[in-house]
């Protein structure tokens, strides 16, 4: 199994025969290499969305067509690409289970916000999510954007994930301490993946107080399209 950011939230996750294109924002992320754009989405299976802001759905779209996968996410959201861009997706919900390539993908809540910006305003596009991703002997926690919630306590009871890809750079999401406070009250993650910071001033540049609360973890800064095996 592997995981490589793709700079910001997006990551993707090649995992049994699935190779998942997590919240794969490309065009203008300051962060992604768009000379590398064929490398990092080259076989890709599935696109999987924990909400519908820019940031994390702007190239869903084009991929799917481009690449001749669907679009995986909420049920609302789902419904919402299907009619407006003639796209494949799965959609489902929270405490469901979809299998991708022989990963088992659940949906688990979070605590942000999702809109789509229309030329109207904001369009309501379903709910915030997080996955559990299981397969290869591991379970990934992809917390999607989200602060820390009490539901944390069951997800990390319940489904006992090893991984944890955190979104942690505060302003819009949990920033680095209080990421920090709920893998250690939640959930015992043998590897934390923070994400959703360094991509702006506004977010927090590094890791170093998530690494310093979580002693006996191993909290793995990402770089841009660098392989992490686990």
């Amino acid at each position: 199994m592997q995981i490589i950011w793709l700079g910001h939230s997006g990551f993707r996750i090649d995992i049994e025969s699935a190779s998942l294109l997590v919240d794969p924002w490309l065009t203008g992320n300051p962060m992604f290499p768009t000379e590398r754009r064929a490398e990092a989405i080259a076989g890709a299976t599935h696109i999987l969305l924990t909400h519908a802001h820019s940031d994390h759905m702007a190239d869903a779209v084009a991929l799917a067509k481009e690449l001749g996968i669907p679009v995986v996410g909420i049920y609302d959201l789902t419904g919402w690409l299907a009619a407006q861009h003639r796209i494949d997706t799965i959609g489902f919900n929270k405490g469901g289970t979809v299998t991708l390539g022989g990963a088992a993908v659940t949906m688990v809540n979070a605590s942000h916000s999702s809109s789509i910006s229309t030329p109207e305003g904001p369009r309501h596009a379903g709910a915030e999510v997080g996955f559990m991703i299981a397969g290869e002997g591991h379970t990934i926690y992809v917390s999607g954007d989200t602060d820390i919630m009490a539901d944390m306590g069951w997800m990390g009871d319940y489904h006992k994930p090893d991984i944890g890809i955190l979104a942690a750079g505060g302003h819009y999401t949990m920033n680095m301490a209080r990421a920090a406070y709920a893998a250690k009250r939640y959930f015992d993650f043998k590897t934390v993946i923070p994400c959703h910071y360094r991509t702006f001033p506004a977010l927090e540049q590094s890791a170093t107080v998530l690494a310093d609360g979580l002693p006996g973890v191993q909290v793995i800064e990402p770089q841009v399209l660098e392989p992490i095996r686990l």
